[in-house]
């Protein structure tokens, strides 16, 4: 009775299963047909074909679109409008008297978005760098509702970049939230959004609190990943704390931070959303960026110039392939002396 019983639910699953089985055996027969044909390595061509086709359409495809767009001239949208004009659209944005002052340049505001940009990278990366490691290393400590805390810090990232473009426009604008608490406190309230100084800070400090706990939690996981066999024998050893981040933690956690400084590095080149959201690239251009500056050549200028834009992404490519092969080389390097 109990054997019966027992055997009932196996073969009604072996019911249930008929169908799947047989359509995987008529699945099976051109496939196996396939691999005596192609063998072992032309089976896993046949499987990589339909994502390799779909980055062929999506990516590959837009890139050499865009680079025909480059060598072309007018306001016309369509590729059969406009005229062959080969390199002129890159001869002019680097025409200046000198690359130091946008004034001197035809396409000044290329320039000042370059130099809005750089200042931009530079800070934004290596702040957010440093306070995301912070972050990580207090977050891995034995804390009191640890993970509450790391939902709390990684909840921004949640958020679409229009969201907390428009939170943080809330919070500073003139009559914002945080005029409003200066004011209660006695204060005078600050243009922050208007004066050029404090735009271009406040751009920088919200994409850092927008984006920092993704990178914490990369850090995080990099720091869960070293044994702490190394840190009981320091600590037995009586090594000190920052001799210990030094010597142990930072060299350890050495891959995850180049996967930090690259991602946070094409992210910052890129920024858009929540700057433009913010500040709409003021005032005046104090926090006109790199995209943006694409953007309205290419879409929102009334004089608009794909050609010119998409000469200028181009470029924008390169620079960001150019400073992740040096990052990748110099991690690469690191990597085998460390062997060594």
């Amino acid at each position: 009775m109990n054997s019966s019983k027992r055997s009932a639910p196996s073969q009604f699953g072996a019911i249930m299963m008929a169908p799947v089985n047989g359509l995987m055996t008529l699945v099976d027969i051109p496939l196996r047909a396939l691999q005596r044909l192609t063998g072992i390595t032309g089976m896993a061509a046949f499987f990589l074909m339909p994502n390799m086709l779909i980055f062929g359409i999506f990516v590959l495809l837009p890139l050499a679109i865009n680079f025909v767009y480059s060598m072309s001239g007018g306001t016309a949208l369509f590729l059969s409008e406009r005229s062959f004009v080969g390199l002129d659209q890159y001869q002019r944005l680097f025409q200046c008297g000198s690359y130091l002052d946008p004034m001197s340049c035809q396409e000044d505001a290329f320039w000042t978005a370059v130099g809005n940009t750089a200042w931009f990278v530079l800070l934004q990366v290596t702040l957010m760098i440093l306070l995301a490691l912070a972050t990580a290393l207090i977050l891995n400590r034995d804390l009191r509702a640890r993970s509450f805390w790391r939902a709390v810090f990684f909840f921004p990232v949640l958020l679409s970049p229009v969201v907390v473009g428009l939170i943080w426009k809330w919070i500073l604008q003139r009559q914002g939230l945080l005029n409003f608490a200066l004011f209660e406190l006695g204060m005078e309230p600050h243009n922050w959004l208007t004066d050029r100084t404090w735009a271009f800070a406040a751009a920088v400090g919200v994409s850092i609190w927008a984006h920092m706990g993704f990178y914490a939690l990369i850090l995080l996981a990099g720091l869960q990943a070293i044994p702490k066999d190394l840190y009981e024998a320091a600590e037995m050893d009586g090594t000190k704390p920052a001799r210990v981040l030094w010597r142990i933690t930072l060299p350890l956690l050495a891959p995850n931070l180049l996967v930090v400084v690259v991602l946070a590095l094409i992210k910052a080149v890129q920024v858009f959303d929540e700057v433009y959201v913010l500040t709409g690239g003021g005032p005046g251009t104090s926090t006109l960026y790199l995209t943006q500056y694409i953007y309205e050549t290419g879409f929102a200028s009334q004089l608009r110039n794909p050609g010119l834009a998409a000469a200028a992404s181009i470029l924008m490519g390169l620079v960001l392939v150019v400073l992740t092969l040096i990052q990748l080389g110099i991690g690469r390097r690191s990597e085998a002396k460390g062997k060594r």
